[in-house]
């Protein structure tokens, strides 16, 4: 049984806080607004009322607020356009809050392209066994996973050689296939036993992308996109003592975060995530264990 990565789900509360606030403050506002301008035009003509709020001053008020009104929407155009870009900053170990509020959808599409997606896995595994029991409004779920073509020869994962020199090194790549293959396994017969239950249709898959990895990009609903950098220096050991191998740690790994709900600038880097993404997806290549499995 995987260890569960704890995920906090803080972000995603401050998120919805965040939308419900936008919703319901220019409404708000307009009603505090328009209040004011009603209540002193009828206290300017309407000597009962004028004289209970004490009368002459309420005329240029009532003018006041209805220019506040009218520029209402262009203060708050001016302050949207004028915000940094909608992005965070968040930690690997925090995935499972954005993995939760992803499958609050009905069609749930998550990407992950990075080094072996252990992180993403272990949230991805108990929210999936969840699903068995309450798959509340989510109808299709579609995972896939790109990593590193680990049956090519790497200079990360590799073996720290002479000089700080990386130096291929097949059997570490081998554990790192031999990981991966497991992951893909236990998340495609999940996806395989949850449609067969006729409630949700799931589909899992890893597949290779050439090169090492440098980026770690996760993709949520076509929505969201994390991405940070993997530090390509990281080193391990496997024994006391024995050799030291490059080794990218994906949990230590700070992540930005960008919305479709920020500024234009912040659409357009989903949109541009994504379509990287996309495009990398189209050229990857299918595993070797999927491959001996199809024939």
């Amino acid at each position: 049984m995987p260890e569960r990565v704890n995920g906090s789900s803080d972000g995603g509360a401050g998120r919805r806080l965040r939308r419900f606030q936008e919703r319901v403050e220019p409404f708000a506002a307009r009603l505090v607004l328009g209040a004011v301008f009603v209540t002193g035009l009828v206290a300017q003509f309407v000597k009962p009322v004028g004289d209970a709020l004490e009368d002459k001053t309420f005329l240029g008020g009532a003018l006041l607020s209805l220019i506040g009104y009218v520029l209402y929407d262009a203060v708050k155009e001016l302050s949207s356009s004028v915000r940094v870009p909608a992005r965070a900053l968040v930690n690997s170990s925090e995935l499972g809050g954005f993995v939760s509020e992803a499958f609050q959808a009905r069609k749930v599409e998550i990407s992950f392209l990075g080094y072996t997606g252990e992180t993403l896995y272990n949230e991805l595994y108990h929210r999936l066994e969840d699903l068995f029991d309450n798959p509340g409004s989510t109808r299709k779920v579609s995972v896939r996973m790109l990593v590193p073509d680990f049956e090519q020869p790497m200079t990360v994962p590799a073996r720290v050689g002479a000089d700080e020199r990386p130096v291929d090194d097949p059997s570490f790549r081998d554990r790192m296939l031999r990981r991966c293959a497991e992951y893909d396994g236990i998340l495609t017969d999940i996806a395989d036993r949850l449609t067969r239950t006729g409630r949700v249709v799931v589909h899992c898959e890893y597949r290779f992308y050439p090169g090492i990895p440098r980026d770690k990009i996760c993709v949520f609903n076509r929505a969201q996109v994390l991405h940070g950098l993997y530090d390509v220096s990281a080193r391990m050991r496997l024994q006391h003592m024995g050799p030291e191998y490059y080794d990218p740690k994906g949990y230590k790994t700070d992540l930005n975060v960008w919305s479709r709900e920020g500024t234009a600038a912040a659409e357009a880097a989903v949109s541009m995530w994504i379509k990287h993404f996309d495009d990398l997806w189209v050229l990857a290549s299918t595993p070797r264990w999927r491959r001996d499995a199809a024939a």
